[in-house]
């Protein structure tokens, strides 16, 4: 069972690169999606006042601002500061990783009706990458370190949650639907690989997430 979930995890690993470096080639290729698209005129027909101010607070919650500050109360609230260390020292990383991609393929933001005021590259999204890898962190702990009839409620939410902000960036018209997939593919991958070295050298497997 224990080989099955290892070799699961690296295949999963695998494949989230695959998808990645693909849609990478393309979109270095100048090749177009008809997803990009499609997915973004589909979000559209519900744009609206109330709904838009709630995509907005969602959208911020997967914002590198957002994130390196609960990064960064981590640090006071986790007994077990190596914890929170490796809490801190993903989200540099994942940060580091989307810049150079985003000037490394250089694509344009799309030229919908942008409902917030964003700058720099669109792919792969910064807020898809960031909160994938935070939040996607922060479930590996309460999988690994919090009794179960605690924990499944909080996992299914911060799913929820990594998908609702990678939706919110394309309904308000900033990226587009692969910069979003192909944010979420990158963390994926990024994430087998850096909870599995963190998690043989710096986090104890005994270590429970406990607050002060």
């Amino acid at each position: 069972m224990r080989k099955l979930k290892i070799v699961g995890k690296w295949l999963i690993c695998l494949l989230s690169f695959i998808i990645f470096s693909f849609l990478l080639i393309q979109i270095l290729n100048k090749k177009s999606f008809k997803i990009d698209n499609s997915f973004y005129y589909f979000l559209a027909q519900f744009q609206n006042d109330p709904l838009t101010f709630i995509v907005k607070v969602i959208t911020n919650l997967g914002g590198i601002i957002v994130t390196i500050m609960l990064a960064f109360f981590s640090l006071i609230a986790i007994k077990d500061k190596k914890i929170s260390l490796c809490i801190c020292l993903n989200v540099a990383l994942v940060f580091l990783f989307n810049t150079g991609l985003k000037f490394l393929v250089a694509r344009p933001r799309p030229a919908f009706l942008h409902l917030v005021r964003e700058v720099g590259y669109s792919f792969p999204s910064g807020h898809a990458m960031v909160s994938f890898a935070f939040y996607g962190f922060l479930i590996y702990l309460l999988f690994k370190n919090v009794i179960p009839s605690r924990k499944w409620l909080a996992i299914i939410a911060l799913s929820i949650l990594i998908l609702a902000i990678g939706i919110s960036r394309i309904y308000l018209g900033v990226h587009y639907t692969t910069d979003v997939i192909a944010g979420f593919a990158f963390s994926s991958g990024y994430l087998v690989i850096y909870t599995t070295i963190v998690g043989k050298l710096l986090l104890n497997k005994n270590s429970v997430a406990t607050t002060n």
